[in-house]
């Protein structure tokens, strides 16, 4: 072969690389803090959210999505490195997967070593616990002009009990409150710039314009906290409900028949100022979720915002969008606010996924998949080896057939001291077993709710003598795990 000839093929080589690469999709990745499928598109009519709705009908909404722990830290780092919590040993706000699991490749990692210019901002690791080799540049995340209230009066609320808590541990007493936070909601008339979720939109549209000019196919995670608690929002997307038409919780009561620790009261938001223990007011519930609502709607206007640009930007019809909540969230639902649980509220939460060309735009889906599948499924996607540590799958069959038959079961779990408890979500049934953390064999306590009957899980049928034989099926599947459930192919 002449030296032309062998130029030639070079050339020819090299171009063939470059359409590869300039053909791969780009991902843009939105990680949500306490979202809820109380959506426009998850048939909630009362909540304004058409921005997320934008994303539904362009993709596929998942009915039946679900996290792995239902706190913040576990969920996100099962599913941004594709393990479940036993493996990556992180079931607490501080744990770091790499103090655990320090080898692993987690999801925006595995995207840069795979040609992709990957970015991050906003909350997408949990707080502060940042990754620095999943990014191509450094995380980054918004200053705005405040992260939590805008009003004067409030902040002089929270400087006032962090005043407190410093005179306290210089005069040796011990912290009586678990937190130096303010009031759980806050309406001011202000720009949305003004909170985080709206400077995080402006550091978005700013990262796609920089990123456009790359010619370099990305990958942009953004995260959103709202609507995490404190409940703050400009006043118009308060003004977007009318709160005498907010329906409470219709099952404000605890599961009957379930152990006591199934269910905790009120989490977090106990810590907040002037919210009082034990059941809420009428007023008070009302009121909180007004502010989650509002909370919602301007999350939702900030994705928006975002999307706008990607599409101003012609950049729509070459990226995969996803968005997903962490984790569900009581509002009120078992008299109890919050997260925290193996319940189904807490357990389940949105994911829809948008791909370019899909003939199944608009489609909603009851396949059972797990977050913990949101990393092979994107890597799949783009045409990216899977890692072989992943123990999740990809449901990309699900975006092609909706309906096809998928996982018979969702796997979650929780823990409550000494104790762990491993959830189970199949077509019809939750099952759920509290045992010892240490010594599984050790089983405390068993839950059972027929979804056919009890969509609320009012009811734990555990202990019902007709229920022995279906409680000794789930027990088996339960202990078989997620190897056990793996998909059809």
């Amino acid at each position: 072969m002449n030296r032309g000839t062998r130029l030639g093929l070079m050339a020819a080589a090299c171009g063939m690389v470059a359409a590869a690469a300039s053909a791969k999709m780009n991902v843009l990745f939105f990680a949500v803090d306490d979202l809820r499928p109380e959506l426009a598109c998850y048939g909630a009519s009362h909540i304004h959210s058409p921005a997320i709705d934008r994303i539904a009908k362009a993709g596929v909404v998942f009915n039946r999505a679900y996290c792995q722990q239902a706190v913040c830290s576990p969920s996100r780092s099962s599913l941004l490195t594709g393990a479940r919590p036993d493996t990556t040993r992180v079931y607490d706000l501080e744990t770091h997967f790499r103090t655990t699991i320090p080898d692993v490749v987690a999801l925006p990692e595995h995207f840069k070593k795979n040609g992709y210019f990957v970015q991050g901002m906003g909350k997408l690791y949990h707080g502060s616990l940042d990754d620095p080799q999943s990014w191509s540049v450094p995380w980054t995340s918004p200053k705005a002009t405040h992260a939590a209230y805008a009003l004067e009066a409030n902040r002089a609320i929270v400087e006032r009990k962090v005043a407190e808590t410093k005179a306290r541990k210089a005069a040796g007493k011990k912290q009586v409150r678990a937190r130096d936070y303010g009031p759980p909601t806050e309406c001011a008339d202000v720009p949305d710039s003004t909170y985080h979720d709206g400077a995080l939109a402006e550091m978005a549209v700013a990262a796609l314009r920089e990123i456009a000019a790359k010619k370099q196919p990305f990958w942009l995670g953004v995260g959103f906290i709202r609507p995490h608690l404190p409940f703050v929002a400009p006043k118009k997307y308060w003004d977007l409900y009318d709160p005498a038409k907010i329906q409470l919780a219709p099952n404000p009561f605890r599961p009957r028949h379930a152990p006591e620790y199934a269910v905790l009261e009120g989490g977090e938001l106990r810590s907040y100022d002037g919210v009082p223990k034990g059941h809420l007011p009428d007023d008070v519930a009302r009121t909180l979720k007004h502010g989650y609502y509002a909370s919602v709607s301007y999350m939702d206007a900030q994705v928006g915002r975002v999307l706008d640009e990607l599409e101003r930007l012609g950049l729509k019809d070459s990226t995969i969008v996803v968005l997903w909540g962490d984790h569900g969230w009581k509002l009120g639902e078992h008299d109890a606010w919050c997260k925290h649980s193996c319940v189904e509220n807490d357990t389940r939460a949105p994911l829809l996924v948008s791909v370019p060309g899909m003939k199944t735009a608009g489609a909603r889906t009851d396949a059972l998949v797990e977050f913990v599948d949101i990393y092979p499924t994107l890597a799949d996607l783009a045409g990216l080896p899977l890692p072989v540590h992943l123990e999740g799958s990809s449901f990309r069959p699900v975006l092609d057939d909706p309906k096809r038959p998928w996982k018979p079961a969702a796997f979650s779990q929780y823990p409550r001291g000494t104790l762990m408890g491993y959830t189970m979500r199949t077509d019809r049934h939750r099952f759920t077993m509290w045992v010892d953390a240490k010594d599984h064999a050790k089983v405390d306590a068993v839950e059972l709710y027929d979804h056919q009957v009890d969509p609320q899980e009012n009811e734990n049928i555990a202990g019902r003598p007709d229920m022995a034989a279906t409680v000794e099926t789930l027990t088996a599947q339960l202990r078989a795990g997620w190897k056990g459930a793996r998909p059809p192919r």
